[in-house]
């Protein structure tokens, strides 16, 4: 009888705690790889506009200041102005500042009286981060060290920033000696980079007169301590 006893008794404690352990089971949340990914970044939503990108791309445009603080939604630019794929404006090859002071892009609103212009030197900060006064001599040291461009005498003729920028020259110091594959003599005398305008009839072609231009290391070295003496 005891026997009896005991086997049952032995038989409810394993039922009882087997029962226990599933419900425990049960609750407990499972985990699987796919948990423990890097969660992916989910963009914000305001109204009927979904923001594709918040920060600003390269200080020049920030959806969030115009959406948030200026009550924009998506038809306010897109597609009369700008084409809804990043890039395409810059693929229409006016987008510049020409543009803009026509009215065209940014410049629909951004003319004075709607938002502040694209035309003052005062509002160049608000988009690109600095005062965009051009540097009157760039020296490119790549492909080859050291070559000559006098922004000032350019303008001095009555080119402006459009002339060149961004079509045959992307506005950022370097850009084009990042290109060591393009930016050199062949592409100059296709008609490329400064060959747009030294072709024999713009201007005197990019294969005469290359000292104008070229000055080498030493004319580098000699520009450098004259700068240094100029400073003291």
């Amino acid at each position: 009888m005891k026997v009896k006893m005991l086997l049952i008794a032995a038989l409810w404690f394993v039922a009882t705690v087997g029962t226990s352990v599933a419900k425990e089971q049960d609750a407990a949340p499972t985990t699987s790889p796919a948990d423990k990914a890097v969660p992916v970044k989910q963009y914000e939503s305001f109204g009927n506009t979904q923001i594709i990108e918040m920060e600003s791309v390269k200080n020049m445009f920030s959806h969030k200041t115009h959406v948030v603080a200026a009550g924009l939604t998506c038809d306010s630019c897109h597609p009369s102005l700008f084409d809804r794929k990043l890039g395409a404006a810059k693929a229409k090859g006016d987008y510049n500042m020409a543009s803009l002071d026509a009215g065209k892009y940014c410049g629909s609103c951004h003319n004075g009286t709607t938002a502040f212009n694209t035309t003052g030197p005062e509002t160049c900060k608000k988009c690109h981060g600095s005062d965009m006064k051009q540097p009157e001599i760039v020296v490119f040291n790549r492909p080859v060290k050291g070559v000559l461009f006098k922004h000032k005498e350019h303008v001095g003729l009555g080119l402006d920033c459009a002339s060149c920028h961004d079509k045959e020259f992307e506005m950022r110091r370097g850009a084009a000696e990042e290109q060591l594959g393009k930016f050199n003599m062949r592409a100059l005398y296709a008609g490329r980079y400064c060959g747009v305008c030294h072709n024999g009839n713009i201007s005197f072609a990019a294969n005469t007169r290359c000292t104008s231009c070229h000055i080498g290391s030493k004319g580098v070295e000699k520009m450098s301590k004259k700068a240094a003496c100029g400073k003291e």
